[in-house]
């Protein structure tokens, strides 16, 4: 497995986000992978595949998983 170094990662929170800090915040700074975290927990980031986070987004927006 290969490690990647997140200290770079330009992170942002959706505009949809309360003001209770639990928030997922995303990078868009790695080319082909997109890093997310909890921003309770900023330590610990997960790394998806841009195409696989693009359609986790268009399900979300489809309304594929329900009411969020």
């Amino acid at each position: 497995m290969q490690h990647i170094d997140t200290a770079g990662a330009q992170w942002f929170k959706s505009s949809y986000s309360g003001q209770g800090g639990e928030c997922v915040e995303v990078a868009s700074n790695f080319p082909g992978l997109v890093p997310v975290r909890d921003s309770k927990n900023p330590d610990a980031s997960l790394l998806f595949p841009a195409d696989a986070w693009q359609s986790f987004v268009t399900a979300v927006q489809d309304g594929e998983f329900g009411t969020i």
